[in-house]
């Protein structure tokens, strides 16, 4: 299975009890079964024209109220994640998951390399970030860092966490001892992860790489909304659904008031800059007209 989504089946199947895995391993077999046998679906989801986000959000409207919200999930993300012509395979594999886990209670979780071990351990992150809230994300990060100087700074703490040969209830045990009931929850189940999850030798590299990974989420789920007026309630569902659609995740608005920009909105998020300001409208007309390809278009026509 692909590192990522089995981190995020990680977090999603483990906060289930065996019932309901049990259901989500039943409908995620149906799913792939009715993918296999449906032929437009099936190309839908293996159409490599298409970006991750567009693939999730179709089948996050097809399976709306049809299926448990876990196997809808897990379902979205595969499409979202996974490369288009695996994304059938992926709903047997989290089925065969689901079941397991259901059956034995306990998961085994193979050795990967460096990437690939960072990689799961950012699909555990992703699925529990989905449910927290914007203004917990710095608290997080600064509680992973400051957990990651601790193991850093203690000798014991740092020879018993990164020994891959120490028994991993140990390792585990150790990380509960010190952090339970005095980090937010989220951080708590990611210093756990770290531990399942990611690879002994590398635990401080991947906690200071968690730290970026969190700052990196916040950045774009908060969308700085620049505007010479005060946006209608329209204007700001519409924005919001759009920029949900755009990202492939729930988006919170932060609006600055900047009067210069005269006209339209200029939008933040992540590494992303939308600009649709009657100023930046005026800006390309000026940079065509300086460098003489705004008369070279219209001699073009005539």
């Amino acid at each position: 299975m692909q590192p990522r989504l089995e981190g995020f089946a990680s977090a999603l199947l483990g906060a289930l009890d065996d019932a309901g895995r049990t259901r989500v391993a039943g409908e995620l077999t149906n799913l792939e079964q009715t993918v296999l046998a449906r032929a437009d679906l099936r190309g839908f989801l293996a159409d490599t024209s298409l970006s991750g986000v567009t693939r999730a959000n179709v089948l996050n409207d097809l399976l709306v109220d049809k299926v448990e919200a876990t196997t809808r999930r897990l379902a979205v993300y595969a499409a979202a994640r996974v490369p288009a012509q695996e994304v059938a395979h992926a709903f047997a594999e989290l089925a065969v998951m689901a079941r397991t886990l259901s059956e034995t209670g306990a998961l085994e979780l193979a050795g990967l390399a460096l990437l690939g071990a960072r990689a799961r351990v950012a699909g555990f992150a992703d699925a529990l970030l989905e449910d927290t809230p914007t203004e917990d994300f710095t608290r997080i990060g600064d509680e992973l860092f400051a957990w990651a100087r601790a193991v850093e700074s203690h000798d014991a703490l740092r020879r018993l966490l990164l020994d891959r040969d120490a028994d991993l209830a140990a390792r585990r045990g150790a990380t509960d001892q010190l952090l339970e009931g005095r980090v937010d929850d989220t951080t708590l189940a990611l210093a756990r992860f770290v531990v399942e999850g990611g690879r002994p030798r590398d635990l401080v590299g991947t906690l200071d790489f968690l730290v970026d990974f969190v700052a990196r989420a916040h950045d774009w789920r908060v969308a700085r909304v620049h505007s010479a007026r005060a946006l209608d309630e329209t204007s700001r569902d519409e924005l919001s659904t759009s920029l949900s659609t755009l990202t492939g995740h729930s988006v919170e608005l932060l609006e600055v008031d900047d009067a210069s920009l005269l006209g339209g909105v200029l939008v933040e998020v992540g590494d992303l800059r939308l600009d649709a300001t009657t100023r930046g409208r005026l800006g390309v007309l000026h940079d065509a007209l300086a460098q003489g390809r705004l008369y070279d278009s219209l001699s073009s026509n005539e």
